[in-house]
Formats: C-alpha cells, structure tokens, sequence
C-alpha cells in the first residue's frame, strides 16, 4: 500500500482569532485534500515554562517537552506557521523549539525529533512585508538543529483582509502558493519515509 505521510501542523501564537493560526488552518484542510494524515495541534496545550538550565538540572525537562518531541518524531513531516513579533519569531515558539531541543529519550526509548525531520514554513502579518523576518529566522534555527527545511512557502500579507468568512485565503496568489507547498511536503515526506504501512 501506497505510504499516507503523517503532518503535524501548529501555529507560533495561540491568540484567538490569530493569522499564524488561520494560516495553519488553511495548510491542514490543504494537506488533508492532498491525501495526508494530519495532526493540528495547538501550543496553548504544551505550556512550558521559559528555557533555563537550572530548572533543567533540577526538575529534568517538562513532560510537554517530551510530549511535543514524541510527537514530532512520530510524524514523517511537519508545518509550522509562524507570526511575526518586533521584526521576528515569537517568544511561544522559540521556547518550544529550546524546550523540545532538549529532549533525546522517552523512557528508555531514545528520540530523535529535529535531525533530518521534513519541515515547511508559512508566515503572516498585519502589514505588507507578511512575516518574512520571522520566517527567515525560523528556517535559520530549524537549519541549525538539523532540521530538513523545504524551499516553498507561504507567506500572508495583511492578515486582518486575507481570509474570507470560510477561513480560506481570498488571495489566488496565496490558495496556489499553499497547493504548491504542500504538494511538495507531501511528495518529499512519502520519499523519505520509513514506515510501512499493514
């Protein structure tokens, strides 16, 4: 049987009503209609203190840590959509991201979320520049730890105006930027993949 890549899709803000989240939206129901098995979650359900290695030392890494790493492991792909925050990444994301870095066993099995790991990039912002700062720092940290960074993305301009009442991008532009990154999640995960499906 054909492998159905498994995506995990989250957002970088878990504000009501946020465009990263819209943003993420967009890419499930895309990936979705694409064939994938998608996993939408949000961060608002891991809450993790802020990154410091002396509670790290003394508490050991917080269960959502571990919780978010098992879940990056066990998807073949993931998609992040980012806001921008003061010309880069929001605080929210980059804790989860150090957090997660810090994990490498799950009981006694050993987990490898980052290396190699699929990953794609969609940003948003109020204004006309679309999150872009935020998504070039995003795939220079993702690079960093190794992560496998897709070269397509999407990124929305005036979020306050880009979705209609359906949830969906008004923007041709923008729908077809979303099938083209997706399509090529989905085509680079089910190459790269080492499971097999009953």
């Amino acid at each position: 049987m054909p492998i159905i890549p498994r995506i995990l899709v989250f957002a970088g803000s878990t504000r009501t009503g946020a465009y990263s989240g819209r943003t993420a939206d967009c890419a499930q129901k895309e990936l979705a209609l694409q064939g994938a098995d998608v996993t939408r979650i949000s961060l608002a359900d891991y809450e993790l203190p802020l990154m410091n290695e002396d509670l790290e030392e003394h508490e050991g890494v917080p269960e959502n840590a571990v919780k978010l790493a098992r879940l990056i492991d066990m998807h073949d792909a993931v998609l992040i959509a980012t806001p921008e925050y003061n010309g880069s990444m929001p605080p929210l994301l980059k804790n989860a991201i150090d957090w997660v870095s810090r994990v490498s066993r799950d009981g006694t099995t050993r987990l490898r979320p980052y290396p190699d790991k699929l990953v794609a990039i969609c940003s948003s912002s109020d204004g006309h520049f679309a999150g872009i700062r935020s998504a070039t720092h995003l795939r220079a940290v993702l690079s960093h730890i190794q992560m496998d960074v897709i070269s397509p993305q999407v990124s929305v301009p005036h979020g306050g105006q880009a979705f209609d009442e359906n949830g969906d991008f008004r923007e041709e532009r923008l729908r077809k930027g979303m099938e083209r990154l997706c399509r090529e999640l989905i085509q680079r995960a089910i190459l790269l993949s080492t499971r097999t499906e009953p």
